[in-house]
């Protein structure tokens, strides 16, 4: 009870002004928390705003078509993140009536939904005992008891549910997960922690052990794959393109893209104009330039993809369909993005 008066005492003095703590409605929180997964608050906070201004009630976004959905995340990352936001708001609008569920059990079963998503609503909408664990949390519990088990392991896992579900204080369930939350994002972070005006100083193992550096501990991350990617710009003399929607169940599922040509390597243009693909995709005469004279290297968890884009001109081409002018209507990745940003086509 000692470890949860303390933190409940600074969290009063030094909690964060978000949107989010002002108010109990699950669906304002479930949006929250589902955006700030892999996001800094910083950048979740503009992202929030927008959605609870465009969807302001659940029914409001279950009523949204999915490339509107997606064209507002933009730029957020982990699209399925998106995609699954809106899976649930359909359900919740439609099965539930709007009502959301009000116990963990309840809520871990709705799609995107994991423990610590689950234990947040549960917790801060409806008052039940239920400990979050994120990163910070990690963080935190792992140096205060100097624990040393991999915290992305199966048994950390379970170690670090349990501890945290001991400290609880069940009398404020929500106040309290929200406190461990802010220390560990404020007070006691990843690089730099504020060891020396820490409540907490007296009693951390890791302090005390000179172990802050070395904990919490991850096992080592999966091997990074590096793929190739080589975007046609397609730039025909009535100003239009191809832009077409990316299917399956890789990554950017449902955002848009220009024709892509993967490879084994960084190619040149002889090699990209004597594939196969490139071709069956232009008949005609075209004029074809790179881009990045660099390739850019966009980094995802566990992938590098190398790429470029190759601006390819031709006077016209039945598969372009798509006006130039009308782009910025579709939610296209941020690699694109950040293209689309530099590239001003030239109108004829």
């Amino acid at each position: 009870m000692i470890f949860s008066n303390t933190l409940i005492y600074w969290y009063l003095q030094n909690n964060r002004d978000l949107p989010w703590r002002k108010t109990k409605n699950p669906y304002f929180i479930w949006l929250s928390e589902i955006m700030l997964q892999q996001t800094r608050v910083a950048q979740g906070l503009a992202y929030y705003e927008k959605f609870t201004h465009q969807f302001p009630t659940v029914f409001d976004l279950a009523k949204a078509d999915e490339t509107t959905v997606l064209k507002m995340w933009q730029g957020l990352g982990y699209y399925s993140r998106a995609r699954n936001l809106h899976f649930t708001a359909k359900q919740i609008a439609n099965e539930f009536n709007g009502e959301f569920p009000e116990t963990f059990k309840e809520i871990i079963k709705l799609k995107g939904i994991g423990d610590y998503t689950a234990s947040a609503i549960a917790s801060i909408c409806f008052n039940k005992p239920t400990a979050v664990v994120d990163g910070n949390v990690y963080r935190v519990l792992a140096r205060y008891f100097g624990i040393k088990t991999a915290i992305n392991s199966s048994a950390g896992i379970k170690e670090f549910k349990k501890l945290a579900q001991t400290l609880l204080d069940e009398t404020q369930p929500g106040t309290f997960n929200q406190a461990i939350m802010d220390f560990g994002a404020l007070h006691c972070k990843p690089q730099n922690p504020l060891c020396e005006t820490c409540p907490f100083s007296n009693s951390c193992v890791a302090l005390e052990k000179n172990l802050i550096k070395e904990i919490p501990v991850k096992e080592k991350k999966t091997k990074v794959r590096n793929r190739y990617f080589n975007f046609l710009v397609v730039k025909t003399n009535d100003d239009k393109t191809i832009l077409k929607e990316r299917k399956g169940k890789g990554i950017w599922q449902g955002l848009y893209q220009f024709p892509l040509l993967e490879s084994d390597k960084i190619i040149d243009k002889n090699e990209l104009m004597s594939s196969e693909k490139f071709i069956n995709l232009f008949q005609e005469e075209t004029t074809i330039s790179l881009f990045n004279k660099k390739e850019i290297v966009h980094k995802l968890s566990h992938q590098h993809l190398n790429t470029q884009f190759w601006i390819v001109e031709t006077k016209n081409l039945y598969e372009a369909k798509t006006k130039w002018s009308d782009i910025e209507k579709y939610p296209v990745p941020v690699l694109i993005a950040n293209f689309l940003d530099k590239y001003q086509p030239k109108s004829n």
